[in-house]
């Protein structure tokens, strides 16, 4: 039998998809409040990150760099008492759109970078007030200085690097928030929509009217518009087939069913397409998890749990922090429809019991009381770290697999050859 030995260009060439492949998957399996956690003197920036919505942004992004500070600095920022939608613009001016390690920033170009950063991206940073220069001073230090004051040396500089994954996110430490009045000015709250008055005019009035008659569930709604809420509603139609089945829950479990409906942050069309994986929603509480899976198939997206699939039919509205969906079906959580939709099928009845089967299959219309909340596993408490992990480690797996099976193929042929 003749050996073929394969050419050196293919043997480059497999060895070059499998360390792309390494590379990669590491990359997007990272989520920045997962980094910080492991930095126990910058837990007060990685809390506000979740509490404005920021870490799911940053999660979002594929080359970006975090500067973060200390607990100490952050207190600082604190003491002054900014509203949420001010201090989002702050710390989205220490979230800059370009990978710097710290190799890189003893490494500029003439000294000097200009970076753009998420307070630019957001059209609320006029001129130049959103960019950031980043200037590699004497003795060694660099130095960070937001554009608009002028002045390359605030007295902020680079203290260390907590996490760095090359080209895809670099997390450094500085000394201190930096400074900008812009970003520090009292910024409007977002316009407050009537949520439910968006959903009655364009088709989802019976979901809409559930909604106004939970006084709950409303209240939930209505604290979480301003830092961020995606909704889904199910149409009319389904939504009248559903509802005797809705008017049979407790008031309790009607209201965890329509917070169920809810994302407690902003999630555009796109983020939602890019970001497949479990989601933890309003009704989200102990081991009562109340979560669904977002997988897309080209430009359509379907929310998933164990009883039903439905899928995404409309954008009502999209005004950052709020964006409202329709849906074809009642997505159905297996927290309270599992049992009754699902039932375990039951043993063929024998000639003389058959007079006992329709007391069987009556126990099976009664679904079990919901379990109650404490349980170990349960989720985390800011569905953005927690949510993060979950979809970073399922695009792990997808990535990993695409690219294992590339490499598999590419080793066939390289063989056969």
């Amino acid at each position: 039998m003749q050996v073929h030995r394969a050419p050196p260009h293919l043997l480059a060439a497999l060895l070059l998809l499998l360390a792309v492949a390494a590379a990669t998957s590491p990359a997007r399996a990272l989520n920045i409040t997962t980094i910080l956690a492991g930095h126990p003197d910058c837990s007060t920036f990685n809390h506000y990150l979740s509490v404005t919505h920021l870490a799911a942004e940053i999660n979002s992004r594929t080359t970006i760099t975090v500067l973060a500070v200390s607990n100490a600095a952050m207190n600082d920022l604190l003491a002054e008492h900014p509203s949420t939608a001010t201090l989002k613009n702050i710390l989205s001016l220490h979230v800059l759109l370009d990978y710097f390690d710290s190799k890189k920033l003893h490494q500029l170009t003439d000294g000097f970078a200009l970076a753009a950063t998420l307070f630019q991206s957001t059209g609320s940073a006029p001129g130049s007030s959103g960019f950031v220069n980043i200037t590699d001073v004497k003795g060694g230090k660099v130095g960070f200085a937001p554009e608009e004051g002028g002045s390359s040396d605030v007295g902020v500089y680079f203290v260390k690097s907590l996490q760095e994954v090359p080209y895809n996110i670099s997390v450094i430490q500085i000394s201190k928030v930096l400074p900008s009045a812009i970003a520090a000015a009292p910024a409007p709250e977002p316009t407050q929509v009537n949520v439910t008055e968006v959903m009655a005019a364009h088709g989802c009035k019976e979901f809409a009217d559930a909604l106004s008659n939970s006084s709950d569930a409303m209240k939930t709604y209505e604290d979480n518009v301003v830092g961020g809420l995606t909704a889904f509603c199910p149409l009319d139609d389904p939504f009248k087939a559903f509802q005797p089945k809705f008017n049979n829950l407790s008031a309790a479990d009607r209201a965890s069913f329509l917070e169920f409906f809810a994302v407690p942050i902003y999630m555009s069309m796109s983020m939602l397409r890019s970001n497949n994986g479990l989601m933890n929603t309003l009704a989200t509480d102990g081991s009562r998890k109340f979560d669904f899976t977002v997988q897309n198939d080209g430009q359509d997206v379907t929310l998933k749990t164990k009883v039903n699939t439905v899928k995404i039919t409309g954008t009502l509205l999209d005004e950052q922090p709020l964006v409202i969906y329709t849906l074809d079906k009642v997505l159905l959580p297996q927290e309270l429809f599992k049992a009754a939709l699902s039932p375990a099928p039951a043993p063929a009845p024998t000639p003389e019991k058959a007079a006992e089967s329709p007391k069987a299959a009556a126990k099976h219309k009664s679904p079990p009381a919901p379990p109650t909340s404490g349980s170990s596993d349960a989720p985390a408490d800011s569905p953005d770290g927690t949510v993060a992990d979950q979809t970073a480690n399922a695009s792990v797996r997808i990535c990993c697999g695409r690219f294992g099976f590339m490499a598999l193929s590419l080793l066939l042929v390289v063989l056969a050859l």
